[in-house]
């Protein structure tokens, strides 16, 4: 269960989903935090750049494999605006990182988009634990989905 002190985590993450979206970007946003509670690092979604690889789960995961010992990645928890996708959750799982804690699911996001009309991306939208079977995962939190769902709405849909 995501306690209250995480929540400004996910609200950080929220944050940083709409810099992306002020940057003309997809709105995700990350945050990866020690053991001991503290911000290690943060991102958000790059994809604009043309390089589709940059989501911020990814580099937080590349960033922590860098700067983190074994130890420091498996205690760690990565915040973030939406469930990783399948590029994302291997990674995190690869580099060893702790927990994960979602404010919206990929179910939830995908669902939207249908919603919309946005064609599937290239990638299945499938659960962390399909890919990464071991990487405990909690989410969503229905305190800031409607949030992060009119964020990706102004994106793939405009000013509503």
């Amino acid at each position: 269960m995501v306690k209250d002190a995480e929540l400004a985590h996910l609200r950080r993450c929220v944050e940083l989903a709409a810099e992306a979206l002020a940057q003309g970007d997809e709105p995700f946003g990350s945050v990866l935090v020690g053991a001991d509670g503290a911000v290690l690092a943060e991102d958000h979604n790059r994809v604009a750049s043309g390089d589709r690889t940059r989501h911020p789960e990814f580099e937080l995961a590349r960033w922590a494999a860098a700067h983190l010992t074994v130890e420091e990645r498996a205690a760690a928890t990565v915040y973030t605006s939406g469930e990783h996708c399948p590029m994302c959750a291997a990674a995190h799982a690869w580099v060893g990182l702790g927990r994960i804690v979602y404010v919206v699911s990929s179910r939830q996001l995908a669902g939207w988009l249908g919603e919309w009309g946005v064609p599937a991306p290239p990638v299945r939208m499938l659960p962390v634990g399909e890919i990464a079977p071991g990487v405990a995962v909690e989410g969503p939190v229905d305190a800031l989905a409607d949030e992060v769902r009119a964020l990706h709405r102004r994106f793939h849909v405009g000013a509503v």
